[in-house]
């Protein structure tokens, strides 16, 4: 089932298109990840699903409609900084939360344990580290155990050690089966949490699909020798090599339809009159892909 459907949503602040016809479709069980620079309309396209901005144009639909106007209620959201009451300990500011969103058997303590708060539940909120009030919060975004949680740059902000924090917390949360919609910038984030991903820039959708999909399915390997020219022009009519390109770094990367031994591409370069001073296997991320797909509009 799709729990959201976008279509052709536009939203214009002035001369600025902020969100320009973005069409998105994001199953249920999905943990989805909607990745761009800053200013590319992410928190935008989010606000707009969440009824927060309105769209001059476009649609979006929750749950193929099933819900009617409750759909909201069926959705958590985490978008701007937690704000709660510093005087309060972890359990009564999400007693708040509870009332506020009228949920009459919240279960706190499941939900505490599950963002690894629980043995800081009776502590007040001012004595939390930031990762922690992050965590705090998430939860809070789950008082009322919605389908369909919304996180906007979760680890803003964060150092290191509270980022792993809550990448650890998305993590177990996805293994539950929630759907989760996740707005970065911090691809490699997203790609730990993520099975999916749209790719945005000025409003403008790039690419979608598995994270897999998504990074070129290649297998790329580094080389270098005394003669670069010569190495590249040898390894470039090689049916072998399906692309062999000189890097602003002097490095030749080549790419490959198959994984292949480090010892054969060594054997290959030794044939051609080569001796490499290079070779490294490398593993393309989401960022080299983001920054190779971004780079080209």
């Amino acid at each position: 089932m799709n729990v959201l459907r976008i279509n052709g949503l536009t939203k214009r602040y002035g001369r600025i298109t902020a969100v320009d016809e973005l069409s998105l479709e994001v199953e249920q069980g999905m943990a989805y990840g909607i990745l761009g620079p800053n200013g590319s309309g992410k928190t935008t396209t989010l606000g707009m699903v969440l009824d927060i901005t309105h769209p001059d144009s476009g649609s979006f639909e929750w749950f193929e409609g099933q819900y009617g106007r409750d759909a909201r209620r069926h959705v958590g959201a985490l978008l701007e900084t937690p704000n709660f009451y510093p005087y309060l300990n972890a359990i009564d500011n999400l007693v708040i939360v509870a009332h506020i969103k009228q949920v009459k058997a919240p279960r706190f303590e499941e939900l505490l344990k599950l963002v690894n708060l629980y043995e800081r539940r009776t502590s007040k909120f001012r004595t939390y580290s930031l990762g922690m009030k992050q965590r705090l919060a998430i939860a809070s975004a789950m008082v009322g155990d919605p389908e369909v949680l919304i996180f906007d740059e979760p680890t803003n902000g964060l150092d290191p050690q509270g980022i792993a924090e809550i990448r650890n917390t998305l993590q177990r949360i996805a293994e539950t089966g929630k759907t989760i919609i996740m707005a970065s910038h911090i691809l490699d984030e997203v790609e730990k949490v993520c099975s999916h991903v749209a790719i945005i820039k000025n409003g403008h959708l790039l690419a979608s699909g598995t994270v897999g999909a998504i990074i070129s399915d290649d297998f790329l390997v580094e080389i270098a020798a005394e003669d670069m020219p010569g190495l590249q022009a040898a390894f470039k009519t090689d049916n072998r090599i399906k692309k062999a390109e000189l890097q602003d770094n002097g490095i030749l990367l080549l790419h490959l339809e198959n994984e292949t031994l480090a010892a054969a591409i060594n054997e290959w370069a030794f044939s051609k009159g080569h001796t490499l001073s290079h070779l490294r296997i490398v593993k393309k991320s989401l960022e080299a892909e983001f920054l190779e797909i971004t780079a080209n509009q």
